[in-house]
Order: C-alpha cells, then sequence, then structure tokens
C-alpha cells in the first residue's frame, strides 16, 4: 500500500494506492474521501477520520511550502 501526498500554492493531493490501483482519494473540491473500487471486488473501507487527517495534512503542507519558499529567497 503506497500513500501519495502533495502540495501547490493552488492544489493538494492525497491518496492511497495497492498493487498500482487507486483505492481511496481526497476529494477536496467535495469534501470527502472517494474510494473508486469495482463493484467485482471486495470493497475496501478507510476508516473514518481519513479525510479529516487528509485536510490536515494539506494545510501542514501548505505551511512547510510557505516556509520553503522563504527560506529559498
Amino acid at each position: 500500500r503506497f500513500r501519495i501526498a502533495g502540495c501547490s500554492d493552488s492544489d493538494g493531493e492525497e491518496m492511497y494506492t495497492l498493487d498500482g490501483e487507486e483505492k481511496w482519494y481526497a476529494d477536496f473540491i467535495n469534501k470527502k474521501g472517494v474510494e473508486p473500487q469495482p463493484s467485482l471486488i471486495d470493497h475496501i473501507s478507510y476508516v473514518e477520520g481519513t479525510y479529516e487527517s487528509a485536510e490536515a495534512n494539506q494545510q501542514t503542507c501548505g505551511q512547510n511550502l510557505k516556509l520553503s519558499a522563504k527560506a529559498m529567497k
């Protein structure tokens, strides 16, 4: 299982994959977690609070990005 997370000045991404397949991602526009899994597999559910954790991670990422940009000037 892999977690991919990142941010920019205007956007962010957080998702989980398993064996190269996307299992969960944060939809920051609609403010919810999405589990894009086909109906033919056993559904993998993520714990309650995963989306809220992704939002908090984005805030931290944004703050770190600003600090890094300031330090590099």
